[in-house]
Parts: C-alpha cells; sequence; structure tokens
C-alpha cells in the first residue's frame, strides 16, 4: 500500500461530517487498489456515525467498505483475553451492598440519597477513574483538611469501594477499553505491534481518557489519521494555548489535548463550512470567560453580520405548547416542499410535544431516541405494581391496575371489554360508598348485589387484593430476589385476568413486552448480587433499568423528518436544522451534584470537573448552529415560572447586538422577524376559523315550579350562588367524591357530628359526673375515629384536638343538660308553604326543649360559626329552622316556641356561641324566604351564577358546567327560558 497521510486531521462545524469524511477518505485512497479500502480500520465514535458513515460509502456507488468499528470496543481486543465482561448491573449492584453496609453504620451519609441513587453515582465515578487511569492511588493524594466532614467520610468509602472495583483483572468495558488504549499507546512508541495497514479515528472528540489515549497513540502511527468533528478553525492560537488549563466549558476544550500531542490539525478535505462568516461569530461569541474584552477588541474585524445571519431564524415562544406547535409547523412545511429537517432536542417533553402536534397531519418523524421503555404500558403497568408495596391500596391506585391495558389481557372467560365495564362500575361504587382502602371483603360485598360475570369478575379482584395486603406493610429491606418474584407473579396474575393466562395476555407480547421480559429476566439473573431493599428503592432499581431502554415503532416514518440527541449534531447537520429547548436547565442541562467528590478532591484526584459536560453540550450547539439553515428556538416561561436563555443563545444575541456597526441588532432584528412570522403562523393555525364568543354569565329559567321540595341547608346557596341549586335540584347533577379520599374538612366536620350524635344518644343525665361524661365522650370520640377515619396520622390529630376541648365541651353539655334535654337529634322535619305547593325540609343537629317548652336550636361548627351580620343577610339555615320548629315541623316536638339559636363548636376552644334572635327576626326572615322561593317557583327569576358569591375566591362545584372563567363576577346575568315551558 503506498504511503499514508498521518496525524491530525479536522473538519469545520456545520458540514455533514460522514459525508465529507468519506469524501476525503476516497480522495486519499484514489490511485489504489479496490481492496486497500477493504484493509483500512475506521474506528467511529457512536453506533449513529458508524451508520452514518456506511451510508455515505453506498451513496458513493459499489465500492468495499472499510472496517468499520466503534472506538468503545477496543476491549475486545488483547485485553478481551482475561474472561468475559461482569454486567453493569451487577457491578452497580455491588457497590449498592457496600453502599448499604455503609449506611448502616452511618445513616447520615445518604442526605436523602435512596441506595439505588448512590449506586449509580458512584458507578458513574468509578468507570470515569477507569477511562481517565486513574487507579485507587489517585484516592490517596486527595487532601481534605480543609473539607467538611462529610467529604472526609465520604473518601474513606471511596477508597474502600476503589480497592473493590478497581484492583484486579479488568471485567469491565471502560477499564478493557482503558487497557487496550495503553497497551497500544505503549507498544507503538517502541515500534511494537505497529498495524500493517491504515488506522483512523473518526468522529470522536476525545472526551474521555481512554479514547484521548487511542486517539493520540493513532496520530503518532505512519499510516494513522484522527479527524476531529466540528473543529473551530478561526480560533486565535492563544485561547487554544488556555483550553488545557482551564475553560472545560468552552466548545473546542476537549481538543486541546490533541493539539499539544499532536500538533495543529490539518484540513481533512477542502470542503468549507455552509456559512463561514457566522462561523466566525459563534467561535467569537462562544470565547472562554471573560469575553468582553476580546468582544470589543475582535468583534469590529467580523464580516458583515445580515448576511452571515441570513440563514438563522430565532424563535421565542410565550410556553412550550407554542414552542413545540411551532417546531411542527416548520417541519409539516419541510415536508411539503419535500426538503429535509431535523429537529435536535434535549428537551424529551418538548419531543412529545412535537410529535403530538405533527401527529395532527398524519406524519410520523423519524426519532433517534424511541418511546422509553419507562413510558409504555408495559413500563407503566411494571412500575404501578412496583409502587403498591409498602404502600395501603388507595381507590385511585387500584382503579389505575384494573383499567390499565394490560390487566385482564390473558382471559377468555371475562373479555378485557367486559372487564372495563365492571372496573367502571366499581369506581362509582367505591366513590360513593367506599371505603378509602378497598380490600378484599369490600369486592367480595359489591360482588353480592351482581350478577355471575360481576361476581366472577370480583372474586378475581377480591384474590388480587388478598395478595396485595399482604405487601402493604413491607417496609422493611427484603432480598431482590424476592421482590422481582413477587413483582412478577403480581403483574402476571393482573394480566392473566380470571382463569388465564400470562403468556396469552398482552404483557408479554409484541415489541415493548419482549423487552419488558428481557428487562425482568436480565434483573433475575443479577440481582443477588445486591443488598436487602426496601420496597421504594427497588422500585427506583426498576425504573432504572426501565429507562435506559426504549424501543422503536415499526411504523414507518417519513424520510425527510428526523428528531435527534445533541450529540447527533456532527452527523445530522444537513438540510435545516432546529436546535430545540435553547433554556438553561434544558439545553444545556444542569449538572447532577456529585456526592462523592468536590470540585477540589476530583481536580486532586486527576479527573475532569462536572463542566466538561457543559463543554460537550456547547460543542454540540456550536457544530448544529453552524448548518447552511438554523432554527433557533425556545420557550419564554415554562409550567413554572420565567426562564432563562441558554449561555450560548445569550452570548450571541448580546455579542451581536453590541455591534451595531456589523450591522448585528439589524440581524438580530431580522432573526426575530422570521421567527415571529412562524409564530404568527402557528398562533392562526391555533385559532378557530370562527369567532367563539365567550359564555355569557348563565342564569337558567326552568319551567315553573322547577322543584317541589328545598332543603334549609340549600336556602344559603339559592341566595348566593343560584345556579347550583339549578344544576344539583332541577337537572340532579351531583358532583363525583374524589377518587382518593382525603382527611379534608368535610369528613372532619362529618366525623365530629358522628361523636356528638352518639354521645346524646346515651342519653347523659344533668347530674353524671363530669369526669365521666368526659371519658364517655372521649372513648366515643376513640370509636368513631377508628370506625370512619381510616388514616392513622388523622386520627392521632383529631383525638388530641378532642382531647383538648374536652373539659370545655363537657362543661358546656353539662349546663345544657340543666336548662334542657335534646328533643331532636339529627332527624328530618317539613314544613309545607301554604299556596306554592312547596315543602321546606330541615335535618338539625340537635334541638333542645327546655324546662320552660320553649325550644333552642343547636348546629354544630367545625370551624368558625356564622357571624350575626352573615346569618342576617346569608346564613338562614338556624332561623329558618326556628321558624319550621314554630309551625310544628319536626314531629317530635309540634308547634313549640323558640328561645334561641346556637353554635357548638367543635374544634378551636369549643365554644358555645349564641347568636342574636328574636320573634320579629324570625318573622323577618320568613317572610323574605317566601318573596325568594316564590320568585323561583313562578319562573320570574333565574338561577345567576355566583349571584352573591361570600368571596372572589369561591369555588363552587358546577362552576366547569357556567363556564366560570369565561365569564366575570363584574358581567350582567342573561336570563334564558331553558326546558319545555308549553
Amino acid at each position: 500500500m503506498a504511503e499514508w497521510e498521518s496525524g491530525l486531521f479536522a473538519l469545520p462545524p456545520g458540514v455533514v461530517f460522514a459525508k465529507h469524511f468519506v469524501e476525503g477518505f476516497l480522495d486519499r485512497m484514489a490511485g489504489q487498489p479496490p481492496e486497500a479500502i477493504a484493509r483500512v480500520t475506521i474506528y467511529a465514535n457512536s453506533g449513529r456515525t458508524r451508520m452514518a458513515l456506511e451510508q455515505a460509502f453506498d451513496d458513493n456507488g459499489p465500492l468495499f467498505l472499510p472496517q468499520l468499528r466503534l472506538i468503545t470496543d477496543l476491549g475486545a481486543g488483547a485485553a478481551a483475553h482475561q474472561g468475559p465482561l461482569v454486567a453493569p448491573l451487577a457491578r452497580r449492584l455491588q457497590l449498592a451492598r457496600l453502599i448499604d453496609q455503609l449506611l448502616r453504620t452511618r445513616p447520615d451519609l445518604a442526605a436523602g440519597h435512596s441506595v439505588p441513587e448512590l449506586a449509580r453515582s458512584l458507578t458513574q465515578l468509578m468507570v470515569e477513574m477507569q477511562s481517565e487511569g486513574c487507579g485507587p492511588e489517585a484516592l490517596e493524594i486527595i487532601d481534605t483538611g480543609d473539607h467538611a466532614r462529610h467529604w472526609q467520610d465520604a473518601l474513606g468509602f471511596l477508597r474502600i469501594a476503589a480497592q473493590f472495583y478497581l484492583t484486579g483483572a479488568p471485567v469491565d468495558r471502560p477499564a478493557r477499553q482503558r487497557a487496550s488504549a495503553e497497551m497500544a499507546a505503549a507498544d507503538w512508541v517502541k515500534g511494537m505491534n505497529l498495524p500493517s495497514d491504515p488506522v483512523i479515528v473518526a468522529g470522536s472528540t476525545g472526551s474521555h481518557g481512554a479514547t484521548r489515549t487511542f486517539m493520540q497513540a493513532v496520530t503518532g502511527l505512519p499510516n494513522g489519521a484522527v479527524v476531529l468533528p466540528g473543529f473551530d478553525w478561526d480560533q486565535p492560537p492563544e485561547i487554544w494555548d488556555r483550553l488545557d488549563a482551564e475553560g472545560d466549558d468552552h466548545p473546542q476544550a476537549r481538543f486541546a489535548p490533541l493539539i499539544q500531542a499532536a500538533g495543529y490539525p490539518r484540513a481533512w478535505t477542502s470542503c468549507a463550512a455552509p456559512v463561514p462568516d457566522r462561523n466566525r461569530l459563534v467561535s467569537l461569541a462562544l470565547r472562554p470567560a471573560p469575553v468582553t474584552d476580546q468582544w470589543i477588541a475582535d468583534g469590529p474585524s467580523l464580516p458583515d453580520l445580515l448576511p452571515a445571519c441570513e440563514g438563522l431564524t430565532l424563535i421565542e415562544a410565550d410556553q412550550p405548547r407554542s414552542e413545540a406547535e411551532t417546531i411542527a409547523l416548520i417541519m409539516r412545511e419541510a415536508a411539503e416542499r419535500e426538503q429535509p429537517i431535523t429537529l435536535i432536542a434535549a428537551n424529551s417533553g418538548l419531543i412529545r410535544r412535537v410529535v403530538a402536534a405533527l401527529d395532527r397531519w398524519h406524519l410520523r418523524p423519524d426519532d433517534s431516541s424511541g418511546q422509553p421503555m419507562q413510558l409504555t404500558a408495559q413500563g407503566l403497568f411494571l412500575r404501578q405494581i412496583s409502587a403498591l408495596f409498602g404502600q395501603p391500596l388507595t381507590i385511585d391506585r387500584l382503579l389505575i391496575l384494573l383499567k390499565h391495558p394490560m390487566t385482564a389481557t390473558g382471559s377468555e372467560v371475562i373479555g378485557a371489554n367486559e372487564a372495563r365495564l365492571q372496573a367502571r362500575e366499581l369506581e362509582l361504587h367505591l366513590r360513593n360508598h367506599g371505603p378509602a382502602f378497598p380490600d378484599g371483603s369490600t369486592l367480595r360485598y359489591w360482588a353480592s348485589k351482581g350478577d355471575e360475570t360481576r361476581r366472577a369478575w370480583a372474586e378475581w379482584v377480591a384474590g388480587i387484593l388478598d395478595r396485595i395486603a399482604g405487601f402493604e406493610t413491607d417496609h422493611a429491606p427484603r432480598p431482590l430476589p424476592d421482590r422481582l418474584a413477587d413483582l412478577r407473579g403480581l403483574a402476571e396474575a393482573l394480566a392473566a385476568g380470571p382463569d388465564g393466562d400470562a403468556e396469552n395476555s398482552a404483557l408479554w407480547t409484541e415489541k415493548a413486552g419482549r423487552l419488558a421480559a428481557a428487562i425482568l429476566d436480565h434483573l433475575a439473573a443479577h440481582v443477588a448480587e445486591g443488598p436487602p431493599m426496601p420496597a421504594a428503592d427497588f422500585a427506583a432499581l426498576l425504573t432504572d433499568e426501565l429507562q435506559v431502554q426504549s424501543i422503536r415503532d415499526d411504523v414507518e416514518p417519513h424520510p425527510l423528518l428526523r428528531i435527534r440527541g445533541p450529540r447527533d449534531a456532527r452527523t445530522e447537520g444537513h438540510g435545516t436544522v432546529i436546535l430545540s429547548g435553547l433554556n438553561e436547565g434544558e439545553w444545556p442541562q444542569p449538572l447532577d451534584p456529585d456526592p462523592w467528590l468536590s470540585r477540589q478532591m476530583r481536580r486532586q484526584a486527576g479527573l475532569t470537573l462536572p463542566e466538561r459536560q457543559i463543554g460537550l453540550a456547547a460543542h454540540d450547539f456550536q457544530q448544529g448552529v453552524a448548518a447552511e439553515r438554523v432554527i433557533l428556538t425556545r420557550a419564554k416561561r415554562n409550567a413554572e415560572a420565567e426562564t432563562i436563555p441558554s449561555r450560548w443563545l445569550n452570548r450571541l444575541t448580546n455579542l451581536m447586538s453590541g455591534l451595531p456597526d456589523r450591522r448585528g441588532p439589524e440581524a438580530l432584528a431580522a432573526m426575530r422577524e422570521r421567527g415571529e412570522a412562524w409564530l404568527a403562523l402557528a398562533g392562526a393555525l391555533a385559532r378557530p376559523e370562527g369567532e367563539l364568543r365567550p359564555a355569557p354569565r348563565p342564569s337558567p329559567v326552568p319551567p315553573a315550579p322547577p322543584f317541589r321540595e328545598l332543603p334549609v341547608t340549600d336556602i344559603s346557596l339559592l341566595i348566593r350562588d343560584p345556579y347550583a341549586v339549578y344544576a344539583k335540584r332541577v337537572l340532579g347533577l351531583r358532583p363525583l367524591n374524589p377518587l382518593r379520599p382525603e382527611p379534608d374538612a368535610a369528613l372532619r366536620g362529618q366525623t365530629l357530628h358522628s361523636i356528638v350524635e352518639r354521645l346524646l344518644r346515651t342519653n347523659p343525665s344533668p347530674d353524671i359526673p363530669a369526669d365521666h361524661l368526659r371519658a364517655e365522650f372521649l372513648r366515643i370520640t376513640a370509636d368513631v375515629l377508628r370506625e370512619e377515619v381510616p388514616w392513622p396520622a388523622s386520627r392521632a390529630f383529631w383525638q388530641a384536638r378532642m382531647g383538648a376541648i374536652a373539659d370545655r365541651i363537657v362543661a358546656d353539655e353539662l349546663a345544657r343538660l340543666a336548662e334542657g334535654h335534646p328533643q331532636v337529634i339529627e332527624r328530618r322535619g317539613a314544613v309545607s308553604v301554604a299556596g306554592m305547593d312547596f315543602r321546606l325540609t330541615a335535618k338539625p343537629d340537635r334541638i333542645d326543649l327546655l324546662n320552660d317548652g320553649q325550644v333552642t336550636i343547636y348546629d354544630y361548627k367545625s370551624g368558625s360559626p356564622p357571624s350575626d351580620k352573615q346569618i342576617e343577610h346569608f346564613d338562614k339555615q338556624l332561623i329558618l329552622e326556628a321558624a319550621m320548629a314554630r309551625r310544628g315541623g319536626f314531629d317530635a316536638l309540634g308547634p313549640v316556641d323558640v328561645a334561641g339559636i346556637r353554635y357548638i363548636q367543635l374544634g378551636g376552644e369549643g365554644r358555645t356561641h349564641g347568636r342574636e334572635y328574636s320573634l320579629e327576626m324570625e318573622v323577618r326572615n320568613w317572610e323574605g324566604f317566601l318573596r325568594l322561593i316564590g320568585a323561583y317557583l313562578s319562573g320570574e327569576t333565574g338561577f345567576t351564577a355566583m349571584r352573591a358569591p361570600e368571596k372572589t375566591s369561591y369555588a363552587g362545584d358546577y362552576d366547569h358546567l357556567s363556564r366560570y372563567g369565561e365569564w366575570s363576577l363584574t358581567d350582567p346575568a342573561q336570563p334564558e327560558k331553558v326546558g319545555d315551558h308549553g
């Protein structure tokens, strides 16, 4: 073979790396026999780069292919004779066992981290040490004198872990890659084992120690070459001299050690960047800090920025949804023009939004990331089951499982549709009747009132619940094989369905199912290496294994629409490029804190600083922004707050704004103007064709009479929010109870009412000793809380609250019993209104018949009772109950005179609050009630939404039905007849 041109080479940012690399390679092979190409070995930095190289060779017609390998496969060489590699999962679990032993003696070192999380970060550190050639001795030179005790303790443990992980025969791929690189470098320097045919490293930046060592060795070969991607030819020599010692966050920092070892690179081909003048602008914008003086000195030498940035578009959307919809519109336009376009995104959420937006036009892009396994139906199913262990089963968790598309798919007895129907019926029952934590007996009781199909399905669910009940108290660490077996067994039982077979279910079928089974099999093969874990840690371990895997649909994607990650910017730069999510926290993504080594400790050990990740991301950005046509996008705010532009975008716009002589502000304004045009198009697409007027403030007028009966508790609602009474009493609508009952204020009020009602039904006498009544009160409190409040923490808290006010409650109760005795306790009464065909009903908490024959009406309040002013204008419950008592509305009393109305506060200090009352007041309110109810019964008045809410923050059960938000409280109501008025 002819003499090979060796050394360090590079291609500029913006060119399609694979295409121009192959062009340069074939130029060098010109004149060689065809088989000479097959003797060349090319090491690519990644599988995607290798695929791109293969395609580029194919584009050049029939020819022999060189040997294309991955640089990460170096361990498959001479170092591979040391036995098989150990699975990374097994190694991570071995470290987890070490960490578990550490935390048993020093739990304070965890600092809120789980064992799987710490094991993952420790594994990453050990892998980095292997790649950088740092053995256990590197940790011995770290001086912790100035560090906090935490770092000293962490370093002590690290030395133990390093002795375990980094000594002995290399069994990890990074260790063998480093060993192979060092072996090759040592041999080649001595002239030993020199490859007889050319060796090329293509597309790697040398970001890891092992690859950098190998690349340096290749540049020294007489027939070796290294071709760097995205090399900044515009960067001055003095900047290169600084990058090796500082500037880890600079995009070109990874090239500095290679340049020091092999000299300044030469051009691999004569191809120029698509827009060289823009590359000069970006190079200056991304200079290492401090940059202001360099901008002032070098900025005036830049070319005219208006033509340089003609292919740049800047889109600054208001929020992420708008950003995604605009990107989708741009990609649709490219598909219509039959032009290739690539979306570069680091934010998986943004990718999902774009894919969803493209689906409206039935466009499916080629997404290199695929669908994460943890978001597939099988992945979600396994994660939801893993979350059951150590937790009480709530209604919502149960229904998530019963309605899941994997559940009962293996049953031929009850089909999937019938199972979903039964789950829906069960949901309605549980919402209305509970309990908050359903169990097997709940299902069996519900099924006893149904048909044979329901009984069969419910008996199967009850068996599952009996099985889950055994795991609810599973809090202590247990062996991982046992936990995995429990998870798989429960998942297969749920997927099988009644008398079904899990093997025939959807759980393990198709691509996602087969991958899910493979993940569990892989776990089963290695979990014995790990320590016993509590349920939460095992769920975290499962999630870790799921999220590193992804699947791609078998549906053929659109050939021109591609979605790639930031690292693919070097190989996917042809056509239009969209660099999206350019906000801090998205691109670049935030750095994960290192719980093991501080920055100073990493530097002393010879490891890279965390900012290296920022520099790698910056290099991806520099390559992407150098394409011929580039669209930069960001959202000005996210769901929480305003966002901060990405540091690279910030630098670029700031530099352009400060160069008026180079027409930088004009170029930036033109970029934004092009972006605004796209935003306007996306906004126009989102707007409906016709004008949609907001709904008016409703005030429906149904046919008279709209109702013939109302409870007294609805009268205040009829005054404040008549529309709610219309929805509840006329339309017969009731809000569904929440899927997950909580110990809220409503339940507290119901429970306290039950306590006092049960106490009164014991018929306490006025001469009972106070301590006896107090003991009875607290006993009843404990009984009611145990029966009605299944949350232990709330039971204890409410029991303590009642105990604190027990003395006041007992003293006031004895005083009440001395005045009379309870005659009506939670018993319904009614009064008919003459001439209106209407009844007013009530169920008073308590009415006491006094010794003088009059009555006092009481109401229990868990919160603050209404004031006299609120009673006068809105809260009419007790005053109307007084009027009903006077008219004989309660059978146990007959017509009686009323002495007063009072509120007993079952909270706060437990006081009894008297309120203003007189016969004149009662008569005035009764007459007002008659006028109010007559207006609605006659059909003269509309049921206005939120007629007089007490607070502007009032939220009713029917606000969505009235379309509140399209109208405001200042809008006038518009009465409208509804229904058949004849």
